[in-house]
């Protein structure tokens, strides 16, 4: 039976290293050192910590690496690396006109898959620009947003089809993981609207260990419903409305549309804080004279971020709403210059003079912006002082959007940034030179260098051994 979700696989079954692009298997490359950075980066936070121990209590078949150490199943693997790389909220994006989501997060469940067979680094690369297309163009076709479900419903997909690809899976297997992972996995919004929980950061960790135990299910002959797209009660039906891919016209290039964050914050906010930078180091700007903010923007940026559909942004106690939160950002940056995971200490969320400047802020849609996303990333900022002078920045992309890709240089400078307290110089260039050529490499020297990694910040590396 030719299903759509047959086809999808038959898609994912036939993709091949050799379809890469010279430039998509540069970003995929620069994505994988991304991802890695934000991940180790994220070590030693406490909802993470937790997890860890969880995940060494249950145990399980010492397949997949940890990052930082120790082995367990894939998918537990899977969901750990996911948590990893999603903490921090300083992953890359994918931007439809509907629909954001994180491609990035599908990582952790093609690097346990991979390593889980011992998969080559072509293979590796491959599976992950699977999950790029599949996500992307889910995304592109058929958002959910709008409707109560959250992005990683389109992941779940994405997630199984990857895992599949990974594990080595043939045509009808590959259909059947991902026919179990979206039929099982379709997400609320609430996740992101209201007070935010750890579930934000913890959503697609799910997602990654779902589609790496679909596939896994799939490859001992369990099978999913065969028409989960367009089937009666179906993903269409259900949830999308009608929507059409020619899945035999795909090719892995989506990948190049995929934008990374220069700063750690929700990606919806990276031109905004640009013109936060701008307008800091304007002459006669002082933050203690501020009166006014004034912050016009896109529309899908206010809704999930400046005080719209997904609730209000003023009331900000934790991380997870920190990173959410619009005003917060705007105020922190104007302070602070710029806005790392230093940032989000609990003191300096709470403090007095962040929590008071973002008082200040008014942010508004503006319909012109909204038609140029997301094309582009459109800011205008004002900030007016106590004497009535008005500083004002427009940013309509960062460094690190389509349009101004990161360069491997710029990943690799970030990458020391984010993992310098958890690794040596050493083990960083260790990291990176296995990254820069993997596809001459197998998937366990990556895992190899990944497990020296320390738990605990400024470790010597003797005692990493």
């Amino acid at each position: 039976m030719n299903t759509e979700v047959t086809q999808l696989a038959e898609f994912v079954a036939k993709a091949s290293f050799d379809d890469l692009s010279a430039e998509a298997l540069e970003h995929l490359k620069i994505r994988v050192l991304d991802t890695l950075g934000v991940a180790i980066g994220a070590l030693d936070a406490e909802p993470i910590a937790a997890i860890r121990g969880l995940v060494e209590d249950l145990g399980g078949a010492p397949t997949a690496t940890l990052i930082g150490g120790g082995k367990t199943a894939p998918d537990r693997a899977a969901f750990y690396n996911s948590a990893l790389s999603r903490y921090l909220d300083f992953m890359d994006s994918y931007l439809a006109k509907g629909e954001t989501n994180h491609p990035s997060d599908n990582f952790g469940a093609v690097l346990a898959a991979a390593e889980s067979v011992g998969a080559s680094g072509k293979e590796l690369l491959t599976a992950f620009g699977v999950a790029y297309q599949v996500h992307a163009r889910l995304s592109d076709v058929a958002p959910v947003r709008a409707k109560g479900f959250d992005h990683t419903t389109q992941g779940a997909y994405a997630a199984a089809a990857s895992a599949a690809k990974a594990l080595r899976l043939d045509v009808e297997q590959i259909a059947n993981a991902i026919a179990i992972a979206g039929t099982a996995n379709n997400a609320l919004r609430v996740t992101r609207t209201g007070n935010l929980s750890h579930w934000k950061g913890l959503a697609y960790p799910q997602v990654s260990k779902e589609g790496t135990f679909a596939a896994l299910l799939a490859s001992r002959g369990i099978t999913g419903p065969e028409e989960v797209f367009e089937g009666n009660k179906g993903f269409k039906e259900s949830i999308a409305g009608p929507f059409e891919i020619d899945w035999s016209a795909e090719d892995l290039e989506r990948v190049r549309r995929s934008i990374i964050k220069k700063h750690n914050a929700e990606i919806h906010s990276q031109s905004a804080l640009d013109a936060a930078q701008d307008i800091r180091a304007l002459p006669g700007f002082d933050a203690k004279a501020i009166t006014s903010i004034r912050l016009r923007t896109f529309d899908v940026a206010f809704s999930i971020i400046g005080g719209g559909e997904e609730g209000d942004k003023q009331s900000i106690r934790t991380k997870e709403e920190a990173d959410h939160s619009l005003p917060w950002m705007v105020a922190v940056v104007l302070l602070d210059g710029e806005l790392n995971p230093a940032q989000y200490a609990p003191e300096r969320i709470i403090a007095e003079d962040v929590q008071s400047l973002m008082k200040k802020i008014t942010i508004t849609p503006d319909d012109g912006f909204s038609d140029r996303f997301p094309e582009e990333m459109p800011a205008f900022l004002e900030v007016e002082l106590a004497d009535g002078t008005v500083l004002s920045a427009e940013r309509n992309s960062y460094e690190g959007f389509h349009d101004d890709p990161l360069s491997w240089e710029g990943a690799r400078k970030k990458f020391d940034a984010l993992t310098t307290h958890f690794t040596t110089e050493e083990l960083r260039n260790e990291i990176a030179n296995v990254v820069r050529d993997l596809e001459q490499h197998d998937v366990a020297a990556l895992t190899a260098v990944l497990a020296r990694v320390s738990l605990v910040r400024n470790q010597p590396e003797a005692a990493l051994a």
